[in-house]
């Protein structure tokens, strides 16, 4: 089964929108991106807290989604 992870991820021509990934763990999810995006920077990857989006996110282990127009945000870790 896989999960949803997003990630921070920095080109030679800046930052790109925010990508998601389905793997099945966090180091599988970072394979992929690695190898989708060779010559960039793979800054961070997280598991979405509560992330909610009505875009295709992908069913598939190695499914990589780029949602433009959505910025990249860390998970907050703030109890409500």
């Amino acid at each position: 089964m896989t999960k949803l992870f997003i990630a921070q991820i920095r080109t030679a021509d800046g930052p790109k929108p925010l990508v998601t990934v389905r793997a099945a763990a966090e180091g599988e999810a970072r394979l992929f991106l690695e190898a989708a995006y060779p010559d960039a920077v793979i800054e961070s990857v997280d598991e979405p807290a509560d992330w909610a989006s009505d875009a295709d996110t992908g069913a598939k282990a190695g499914d990589i989604r780029e949602h433009a127009g959505v910025a990249w945000q860390p998970p907050s870790s703030l109890a409500d």
